[in-house]
């Protein structure tokens, strides 16, 4: 196996920087770590992230936002037991911050989930400013789509994307928070990249799996073995 000098989480056998069921007040004092580990190979990192969380409102939002972890779990005599949807965490987290007015940046293939959502989010007392992927009506040929990279076919009038657009729409809308619900792959990283209010994501895309796309993973040894072969 090559030797890895960077940070690879994802490799890790201990998980020595997750500390659970031991008594609060003692100090946490992390397990070995792997060669591979960010806090071995990057420490400056940590005291210059703690330094972003002592900004008053950075420290207020990184603590409800826990807060809202805790809130997903409840615990019964049986046990620790999950509680919240994505939906609700997303309506109380946005409640905790205090925030009325929400953005919307949508995939034309999920209108009706954004209807849904939307009613959701305007009977729990929000104000909704939504936005569709083709809002602009912008033909592809505008971006270079050669007319064989056309989904209807060559000849069909076909309208591009436009995340960019969405994004500057929800930002210009002064939002408090934004939240993304099906954008295709690399659509979604130019609304990250514009968007300015503060983002969370409802919903990702996945044509195939109704936007599970997990569920390749968990099938992984079984039906989607192929995933661990090359990818053309």
């Amino acid at each position: 196996m090559a030797k890895r000098d960077f940070p690879a989480c994802a490799h890790c056998p201990t998980k020595a920087c997750e500390k659970r069921g031991s008594i609060a007040t003692e100090k946490q004092i992390p397990g070995k770590t792997p060669a591979f580990c960010p806090m071995t190979l990057m420490p400056d990192i940590y005291p210059e992230a703690m330094a972003e969380y002592d900004k008053p409102a950075v420290k207020e939002f990184a603590r409800k936002a826990s807060v809202q972890e805790f809130q997903c779990y409840e615990r019964l005599p049986d046990g620790l037991r999950t509680r919240l949807t994505r939906v609700e965490e997303t309506i109380q987290f946005a409640r905790k911050c205090g925030y009325k007015r929400l953005g919307l940046a949508f995939c034309g293939g999920l209108a009706y989930e954004a209807g849904l959502l939307t009613e959701v989010l305007e009977k729990n007392g929000f104000e909704v400013v939504s936005a569709m992927c083709k809002t602009g009506a912008v033909p592809k040929e505008r971006i270079g789509i050669k007319p064989e990279e056309k989904i209807a076919g060559p000849e069909m009038w076909e309208t591009m994307c436009n995340p960019i657009a969405q994004a500057m729409i929800i930002s210009k809308s002064k939002v408090d928070m934004a939240i993304m619900m099906g954008l295709c792959v690399g659509h979604d990283t130019l609304f990250i990249k514009y968007c300015e209010p503060p983002l969370t994501v409802i919903a990702v895309k996945d044509r195939v799996l109704g936007h599970n796309p997990l569920a390749a993973l968990y099938t992984g040894n079984t039906y989607y073995n192929r995933l661990k072969h090359k990818i053309d």
